[in-house]
């Protein structure tokens, strides 16, 4: 990997850990160079909740390739997909994308054992899984083989007997009547103190968290890849007033893939 732009600090102050100084070579083949240029901001430690997104797309913007996002990543890809969740407290994910890409338990890394116990998190994230229906199965290993419970954001007015069986298998939390109030699930999952938050999307729930504001960050990886078609762009069906102004921070290359690190600016 090479790192065409070093990591600077984000808008909301230093990281939690402090990048090689200016002049040095990362070892961006070294998990712990990677998990210094992913560093979260110091002011998650403070209860401030920082929502980061990962995502890959490809050059003409399609967010899949034949249905999945499998097609559009690579090795690095799925290297620093691996230090973005052990460097998280909780994955938010939608339910459409579960079903679609076969979501399975956040496994624990021998590598991130000891930074997370020192930092107080869980063995391994949590997944947080945000559903309108509750049209989920209950008996894929998301639900019966979790390193630590899923949880389950839903309205409050889901069919009951859909928000009774969930119970039984995940942390239900209810917020908002039609649709997930999306603003009230962040300060409940950083009120159990996960302030340390990624999300996955899919493109349908990044869009909603953009449109409310709460995207502090995206991750994009680049595949050097035209899909044309009609698969959606990472982000997809909500309407945002403005336009938001990101910030790039950091940007590593390798094989022809391009990993960009944006941060929102300061308003």
């Amino acid at each position: 990997m090479r790192q065409l732009i070093r990591p600077s600090h984000s808008p909301a102050g230093p990281a939690e850990s402090t990048a090689p100084p200016s002049g040095t070579e990362a070892d961006l083949s070294s998990l712990a160079a990677l998990a210094e240029v992913y560093a979260y901001p110091e002011s998650v430690t403070s209860g401030r909740p920082w929502l980061r997104a990962n995502m890959v797309g490809s050059l003409d913007g399609a967010a899949r390739l034949a249905g999945l996002s499998e097609g559009l990543s690579s090795e690095a890809d799925k290297r620093i997909f691996g230090v973005l969740r052990a460097l998280s407290d909780v994955v938010l994910v939608g339910a459409e994308t579960v079903r679609a890409e076969g979501y399975r338990p956040a496994r624990a890394r021998a590598e991130f054992a000891a930074a997370r116990a020192a930092a107080g998190q869980t063995p391994a994230p949590v997944i947080a899984v945000v559903s309108r229906s509750l049209t989920l199965d209950l008996s894929a290993p998301l639900f019966t083989e979790p390193l630590v419970r899923t949880v389950v954001i839903a309205p409050e007015d889901a069919p009951a007997a859909a928000r009774a069986a969930v119970a039984e298998v995940a942390d239900l939390i209810t917020v908002g009547h039609g649709s997930v109030d999306l603003v009230a699930a962040q300060a409940a999952l950083t009120a159990r103190g996960w302030t340390r938050q990624l999300t996955e999307g899919g493109p349908r729930l990044l869009g909603q968290l953009a449109a409310e504001g709460l995207l502090d960050e995206l991750c994009l990886s680049l595949a050097p890849l035209l899909a044309a078609g009609e698969a959606p762009r990472i982000m997809h069906g909500a309407h945002m007033a403005d336009a938001q102004r990101m910030r790039l921070v950091s940007l590593i290359e390798q094989k022809g893939f391009l990993f960009t690190r944006y941060c929102r600016t300061p308003e």
